[in-house]
């Protein structure tokens, strides 16, 4: 987490969301955007920076060789901050969209590209469906 963050986390808000896994995540606290990209630099890592202003389409990449991906997401009011946008230009990617709508809420952004990051992937790393059955 890179703090300030948006929304909050206490544990009522956590449960209200339904996010019943929580204590089997490794969480990571930032100060700020800036501790976190000295800490994991951008241009060593395999990072993106989604933004509606993105110069590539999120799915032109292939990520199924990369052993770890960071993807930031700003603000769902704001997005991330311009100067760092400029930074790393070529890092960062969008999801289409028709230019004349609204950009899309936050957790489904996330969604979207995560989820296509584990599909390419093979979902190495998360459980099978028939373990269930």
């Amino acid at each position: 987490m890179v703090y300030p963050l948006g929304f909050s986390i206490s544990e009522k808000q956590v449960k209200r969301a339904g996010l019943d896994y929580w204590d089997k995540l490794e969480i990571e606290e930032h100060l700020n955007l800036t501790a976190f990209l000295k800490k994991y630099s951008p241009k060593e890592k395999n990072m993106f920076f989604v933004t509606t202003k993105g110069k590539q389409v999120y799915s032109d990449f292939d990520y199924s060789q990369m052993d770890e991906v960071f993807l930031l997401f700003g603000k769902e009011t704001k997005g991330l901050p311009e100067e760092i946008l400029q930074k790393y230009l070529e890092k960062t990617i969008r999801i289409p969209m028709r230019s004349n709508l609204r950009s899309l809420n936050l957790s489904n952004s996330v969604a979207i590209v995560a989820y296509d990051i584990f599909r390419q992937a093979k979902f190495r790393g998360l459980e099978e469906i028939s373990e269930y059955f």
